[in-house]
């Protein structure tokens, strides 16, 4: 799965709104914050407000905050209002797909997939991000990952 600079940039972007805990921010300061232009963010935000994971308030005093609580927005939320929905398999539902031999099971590897995608994003939330306290099945996956790389990576 590639996981698109426009979610990095989106999940980042709400990570420093929900650090911000309901406190208004501009576009150019959560940009600078992370490195990502005002244009660009502006685009990224755009798409978040249409998705109501973000509220604005327009004005001097104005800026961008999260539309609900931080703990009950996943990536999840994040990756579907950018990208779509998750593991998308050239838009066919996978209950309806179906293959040919001698590939009559990749359907149940597509939905392991996207099963697994789920397994970790929608038991995130930005509050379990910003907390740097990741649900433990999420950080053992992680750390199973870390020691696998370095097996193969030695040195």
């Amino acid at each position: 799965m590639r996981i698109s600079e426009r979610v990095d940039n989106a999940v980042r972007a709400m990570a420093v709104l929900a650090e911000a805990d309901g406190g208004l921010l501009t576009a150019d300061s959560i940009g600078r914050s992370q490195g990502v232009s005002t244009k660009y963010l502006h685009d990224i935000l755009r798409d978040l407000k249409r998705a109501e994971l973000v509220r604005t308030k327009r004005g001097p005093d104005g800026g961008f905050s999260l539309s609900r609580p931080s703990d009950s927005i996943t990536l999840a939320d994040v990756f579907r209002a950018i990208d779509g929905p998750l593991a998308d398999i050239h838009d066919e539902s996978l209950r309806a797909l179906t293959y040919a031999p001698p590939a009559e099971s990749l359907p149940a590897v597509w939905m392991a997939i996207r099963a697994s995608l789920r397994r970790v994003l929608e038991t995130v939330s930005l509050a379990d991000l910003v907390a740097n306290d990741l649900p433990a099945d999420v950080a053992a996956l992680a750390a199973e990952y870390g020691l696998d790389t370095a097996a193969r990576h030695p040195g």
